[in-house]
């Protein structure tokens, strides 16, 4: 306030009058509700600037994440092409070798035993040609189809495709949950392809753990609405497909490797399923996370945890995150910014009615204090 602008007439009750040109007199019990919610207004900007320097901390950290995965992205397309080089000059002297190793066989039919050596170029050959076929499979252009699929029908799809990996674990109970009426806009064909190589994966780690966690396994596929920071950009509205097993569970040191080209863990196979599963989820604009379920036991809810019963603390999870585009709906932030400055309502101390402390920040009212 300027000096000597306002003037305080003493009363005989002790209480005081405060008051200046053009103004309605302020008595002291008024300037002390006026200071009391000017504080009230303080703290509550002061939890939302708490609040939005957590947010931004979480979004930083998240848009770090999905950097990681762009750059990763960039470095497997850039192999995918060098290895598709190599698979064209391997693909066309292979031909040859099978097409001369044919000819032996029928040439040699008469001699068992000199047959059988063709036999066993021309099988070699089978499968470098097959290594071959998924590594173009791993480097070709993905043409995405898109077409809406219902997130029931696509599990239904995938166990259909995985019953002869499903007849190799003992006991095994499968767990479907998807929230009614989830609807993914896909390549129905593509996204197929990437659920089965996770789910055979799942069944191939139970029935390799054999006897080691007892005979019975569990084997969850669930379907949820979330959000996740996804192709660089900050937290958006994503489809969850989760695909939780009762394995032994993954190191941390597969975890960073399982989506390289080539690697494996297995004496058979070209390494690249899960790699191809990589380039058709990036393909999508999603993105995939691994954990083991011990890790998230934080995060399950008291219902969760009792559905998982012995199986909550082995086994790991495989998250498959996807777009869904939905209209734009006001930040959270923003709407951190507008509930502390415009819930708080300021006394009516000038007679022109109750102010928000938004519009009496616009009105100059605390600058003039």
């Amino acid at each position: 306030m300027t000096r000597g602008a306002l003037e305080l007439n003493a009363h005989g009750d002790g209480g005081g009058v405060i008051s200046g040109p053009g103004h309605a007199a302020l008595t002291s019990s008024d300037l002390a509700g006026l200071l009391a919610t000017f504080n009230e207004v303080t703290n509550k900007l002061q939890s939302a600037h708490d609040s939005l320097r957590g947010e931004v901390a979480r979004l930083t950290s998240e848009l770090h994440e999905a950097n990681e995965q762009v750059e990763r992205s960039k470095r497997l397309a850039a192999l995918g092409e060098m290895a598709a080089g190599i698979a064209h000059e391997v693909r066309n002297p292979l031909g040859s070798i099978r097409l001369y190793a044919t000819m032996l066989e029928e040439d040699l039919a008469n001699d068992a035993n000199m047959a059988a050596i063709a036999g066993k170029i021309n099988g070699a050959a089978r499968v470098v040609e097959g290594i071959v076929g998924d590594v173009l499979s791993f480097a070709r252009e993905l043409k995405l189809r898109m077409e809406p699929i219902g997130a029931s029908e696509l599990f239904e799809h995938v166990l259909g495709m995985c019953e002869h990996e499903r007849a190799k674990v003992k006991t095994l109970e499968v767990v479907r949950s998807c929230v009614k009426g989830t609807e993914l806009t896909c390549d129905g064909t593509l996204l197929t392809q990437a659920m089965v190589n996770i789910v055979q994966n799942a069944m191939q780690a139970m029935a390799a753990a054999g006897n080691v966690y007892g005979q019975s396994h569990r084997l969850e596929l669930s379907c949820t609405r979330t959000r996740a920071a996804l192709g660089g950009r900050a937290r958006l509205a994503a489809v969850r497909l989760r695909v939780r097993d009762s394995g032994p569970g993954v190191s941390a040191e597969i975890v960073s490797r399982m989506f390289n080209p080539f690697f494996t863990t297995r004496s058979m196979g070209t390494g690249l399923g899960l790699a191809i599963v990589h380039r058709i989820v990036d393909a999508h604009g999603g993105r995939i996370e691994v954990r083991n379920n011990a890790e998230m036991m934080g995060e399950m809810t008291e219902s969760e945890r009792a559905a998982l019963g012995e199986f909550a603390m082995r086994g790991a999870c495989v998250d498959v995150l996807l777009p869904v585009k939905q209209a734009a709906s006001a930040s959270k932030s923003q709407r951190h910014m507008n509930e502390a400055s415009a819930a708080v309502e300021i006394p009516d101390v000038h007679g022109s009615g109750a102010k928000t402390a938004q519009e009496l920040a616009l009105l100059g009212v605390f600058d003039r204090m």
